[in-house]
């Protein structure tokens, strides 16, 4: 199967288009006649050869005749039954289903459950952290999605406008009502694009910040938005090619993230509490909070000190709200004069520790710049009172439950002053295709710089070929969300650069070497997991998952069916996935995601029918919950 016809929508068991078709029926008629005509030789050599033998045979056995009495037998003796049966052969393995879960798992997080979160110490807000259940806890079921659920609308209309239905929540419309986060509209939310300090909007908030620093030139790519709200900083980041990881607790605040990746917005649950972030350190170009309540100077500047480890030297922290400019706004935030005055000081001496230059503030917006090196900082440590750094064996890439820490992580050496630490990287968009200075400095071990070549050259033929096989993968407004289990260098987002999607690019905490450092310098985003456990996002993030060696990685480790089940609870109605693995792991896959209730096939590689690494395209069938009232 090469490829189906590009008017019709997507089914991954359609046959190849006329087009495909017709060239294949070329070659197969070309193939038929020169078979005929070898087998047309053959017939007569053989005639020839077989008149011969009869000759000869015909003689013999005349001669033989007179000397030996052939006895014929009779066919009555002979005994047609098999007498060696196994006799303990083990039943077939039964047909596999996975029922519907009750309509109250429509937005079940396993791992930021409610009430599995009551049972941990509100102290620093761990309860709000990943808690995920045990293995004798596990759903075995498929979450539906809210009764009149539709596809969202596509991007950039996505922006502005979602369903209802998909997210039936409608608090934040009251909560919120004089900020311009959300309005609701009939069968739909509309997004004005206003949040708590911006309620003019964020394009005008951008554009205020865009005076203050470069957001134009390419050099800021990355950004991580904490306490995202509905995640219109980053959905309008977007327009001047910035992409914002945006992040926010399951709080009282329902569904913040829900909304933004409704809207098409990369977003993912989580919090600053006791656990870093699940990215790698020197990951993000930008880092922003605007209102969003996170207590930034206590604990020793511990949150901060987070947001130090994440952002690139050079790196921008910008803060808006409390207690920026309590001057004005003290009043309005019923606080005093004198603990505005006291929270900024200490916000102020913490930045200073982590040898932080303040650029500017200038109206709500105050906004930090990280040292691009440390020969500075540790010249002057005696002077400045600086926090300590943290050990050589504290690796600052290493975010998968990991407790933070009050250590200073330490950047890459230099040789001077001007040099930037870890090696300058070059502006977007010609950042995507230059080689990362992780991997041309040699520090991703068996990764260099010929490797990197191929791969991205790897990927664009491979995801030519996906677009044969699936036509809805050319196709803009098909697909915006996209998760990919198991990137490596990120190739297969970069092939995708041209449409009008995102991917949040994985790398498992099991695979055989931390490439997410490299992925964040091509000027793409992605997170630590480990696909034993469920992502921290609710269900229906995702337009289309792809897979590429994950169940062979993962097999032994956990049970195959519910890492499927994840991908279904995270999966939209009508998504596609896209699964590349061995041929023998591929046959238990489908075996479980027909008991799911997807169509799907299995295809050969993109080299061939001779490779042993097949591929599996799905569709994952439209359900919702019924009707409350049939």
């Amino acid at each position: 199967m090469a490829g189906v016809d590009a008017t019709s929508p997507y089914h991954p068991t359609a046959k190849p288009s006329k087009s495909t078709s017709a060239l294949f029926n070329c070659k197969k008629t070309n193939l038929y006649t020169l078979l005929a005509f070898l087998c047309i030789i053959s017939y007569l050599l053989g005639a020839y050869q077989h008149r011969n033998t009869i000759t000869t045979n015909t003689k013999t056995t005349t001669t033989c005749s007179q000397t030996l009495t052939l006895t014929p037998t009779t066919a009555s003796h002979l005994d047609f039954s098999s007498h060696h049966n196994a006799t303990f052969l083990p039943p077939s393995t039964p047909k596999l289903h996975y029922p519907p879960c009750d309509t109250s798992f429509s937005e079940y997080t396993p791992c930021e459950d409610h009430a599995r979160s009551l049972r941990y110490s509100r102290n620093r807000m761990v309860y709000r952290e990943r808690h995920c259940p045990e293995k004798r806890e596990l759903l075995k079921c498929r979450v539906p999605a809210p009764h009149g659920y539709k596809n969202p609308f596509p991007w950039p209309a996505s922006r502005d406008v979602a369903w209802y239905a998909n997210v039936p929540h409608r608090e934040l419309t009251v909560e919120k009502a004089g900020q311009n986060w959300i309005r609701y509209d009939g069968d739909r939310f509309r997004f004005p694009g206003g949040g708590t300090m911006f309620p003019h909007g964020a394009d005008k908030y951008i554009d205020d910040i865009g005076t203050l620093i470069n957001l134009r030139d390419g050099s800021v790519r990355t950004a991580v938005d904490t306490g995202c709200g509905v995640a219109s900083w980053g959905a309008y980041l977007l327009s001047r090619d910035i992409l914002t990881v945006s992040i926010a607790p399951r709080d009282t605040h329902e569904a913040q993230v829900q909304f933004a990746l409704e809207r098409g917005v990369p977003a993912l649950i989580g919090v600053l509490a006791s656990k870093r972030l699940p990215f790698p350190s020197r990951a993000f170009d930008m880092a922003h909070c605007s209102r969003c309540l996170i207590p930034w100077a206590e604990y020793d500047g511990l949150y901060l000190n987070e947001i130090d480890r994440i952002l690139r030297p050079g790196g921008y922290w910008i803060l808006s709200g409390p207690p920026i400019r309590w001057k004005k706004y003290w009043k309005g935030w019923e606080r005093t004069k004198e603990d505005l005055n006291e929270e900024q000081t200490k916000i102020e001496k913490v930045a200073k520790s982590l040898c932080w230059n303040k650029l500017v503030e200038r109206g709500d917006i105050a906004i930090w710049q990280k040292a691009i090196n440390h020969l500075d900082c540790k010249a002057n440590r005696k002077l400045t009172q600086n926090r300590p750094f943290c050990q050589p064996q504290n690796d600052p890439d290493k975010a998968w439950y990991t407790d933070m820490q009050t250590c200073l992580s330490p950047v890459p050496e230099v040789s001077n002053k001007e040099e930037t630490a870890g090696g300058a990287l070059e502006n977007w968009p010609d950042r995507l295709k230059a080689t990362p200075p992780r991997i041309y400095k040699g520090t991703i071990k068996g990764v260099t710089s010929e490797t990197f070549s191929e791969d991205n050259k790897l990927w664009k033929k491979r995801v030519s070929y996906y677009k044969k096989v699936n036509n809805q993968l050319a196709k803009a407004g098909r697909y915006r969300n996209i998760l990919d289990m198991n990137a490596y260098l990120g190739g297969f987002a970069a092939a995708l650069i041209e449409s009008p999607v995102w991917v949040m690019n994985v790398v498992p905490v099991h695979a055989k070497v931390d490439t997410l450092g490299a992925i964040f310098e091509r000027g793409l985003i992605g997170t630590y997991h480990n696909w034993c456990e469920a992502v921290s996002t609710y269900p229906r993030t995702y337009d289309l998952i792809h897979a590429d060696s994950v169940f062979s990685l993962y097999n032994n480790r956990c049970e195959l069916e519910d890492i499927l089940l994840e991908m279904d609870r995270i999966l939209r109605p009508e998504g596609s996935v896209i699964i590349r693995d061995d041929v023998d792991i591929l046959v238990k896959v489908k075996t479980i995601v027909d008991g799911m209730d997807w169509d799907s096939q299995i295809v050969d590689h993109e080299d061939g029918p001779l490779e042993r690494v097949k591929l599996l395209f799905a569709v994952k069938n439209y359900w919702t919950s019924p009707d409350k009232n049939s």
